[in-house]
């Protein structure tokens, strides 16, 4: 579908060069802002293709239009051409104090926000866009003030307000269940350390199966997910006693976010093969089937926790890590 609607317009482009000059900058102007208000690149690219001189379209209107609506496209595209420099000096916003740091500042569309799940990506994809345009703009820009007399971060924290307040109750809402779930997990397999299965030796005191390959497993992963599940513990404590900056969004927060995920992906699966193991010792009687049944039951839980928690972890990793939304070029050539 995607292909048809790119010949389609490409038919377009070509039919409309052959109309009259100034008919034709009428139409491939009323297009180069459809396209930039709309998000699709492609319609701007054709145009470029088709008509050379249209990069004059690529405009203060066109760069506002993509800034404002969060179209890293459209954005990708004007940096593409080399003119995004000249553009941000020239973009203001309704009043003439207002620079394009400003209109950065400003709450993306609700339906450009929705584009992530959780207002905390929702706020780290925010500050992306305004760090990016700060990267660019004069350094005098982040000091100017608009006609209310706010510097281009003050406009940012103040329309970004209620996605704090909703960003820091997703990451606490988030943080607490893990930690929960973190500290059962600490305690069986504590419990599980003390009551060793099998018991113990009356004269010596050691473990009655501990020349068992099995019980290396078992001590070795009991011990590994006690560690791993207090480590989880303590990293979603310290995003419960964060201060919640609307900077910590940046980095900070998914940060600590990613690593309470995996240590407790870790501790999970560790308590499951130490679990596993335990069984084996007791009632496995060296038997295959036995062995092989228990892998396939402790995955059970650890594939669940996989599929539920496992998008979650990716988006996080792709959003703080990740080679981010801007300096994509296209794939197809302006010439």
């Amino acid at each position: 579908m995607h292909s048809l609607t790119v010949q389609l317009l490409n038919h377009l482009c070509t039919k409309v060069e052959d109309l009259e000059v100034s008919r034709a900058k009428e139409i491939f102007s009323q297009s180069f802002i459809t396209g930039a208000k709309y998000g699709i690149p492609e319609i701007l690219e054709e145009i470029i293709k088709s008509y050379p001189f249209a990069l004059e379209y690529l405009n203060e209107d066109v760069f506002k239009l993509a800034v404002v609506n969060r179209h890293e496209k459209i954005f990708n595209l004007i940096c593409e051409t080399g003119m995004h420099r000249q553009l941000i000096i020239r973009t203001r916003g309704d009043s003439n104090k207002d620079n394009i740091l400003h209109l950065a500042g400003k709450l993306a569309p609700r339906h450009r926000l929705n584009l992530v799940s959780g207002a905390a990506l929702q706020m780290q994809r925010e500050l992306h866009w305004f760090k990016e345009i700060e990267k660019y703009a004069p350094r005098a820009f982040s000091e100017s003030e608009n006609n209310e007399e706010d510097k281009p971060k003050m406009v940012f924290i103040k329309k970004h307000e209620n996605l704090i307040k909703e960003g820091e109750k997703w990451m606490k809402g988030t943080a607490k269940c893990y930690t929960l779930a973190a500290a059962l997990i600490a305690t069986v397999v504590f419990a599980a350390a003390i009551t060793i299965p099998g018991g113990n030796h009356d004269d010596t005191g050691l473990p009655n199966f501990s020349k068992e390959k099995a019980f290396k497993v078992f001590a070795t992963s009991d011990a590994l997910s006690l560690f791993l599940s207090i480590a989880s513990v303590l990293i979603c404590l310290s995003i419960l006693t964060a201060r919640y900056a609307e900077d910590d969004f940046l980095f900070a927060l998914p940060k600590r976010l990613i690593f309470g995920l995996v240590t407790l992906f870790l501790s999970v699966t560790s308590m499951m093969i130490a679990y596993s193991s335990a069984i084996y010792l007791l009632f496995g009687e060296k038997k295959a089937w036995i062995l092989i049944t228990l892998a396939a039951l402790a995955c059970l839980p650890v594939t669940l926790y996989g599929i539920w928690q496992f998008p979650l972890l990716v988006e996080l990793i792709y959003s703080t890590y990740g080679p981010g939304i801007f300096g994509k070029h296209s794939n197809r050539l302006i010439r």
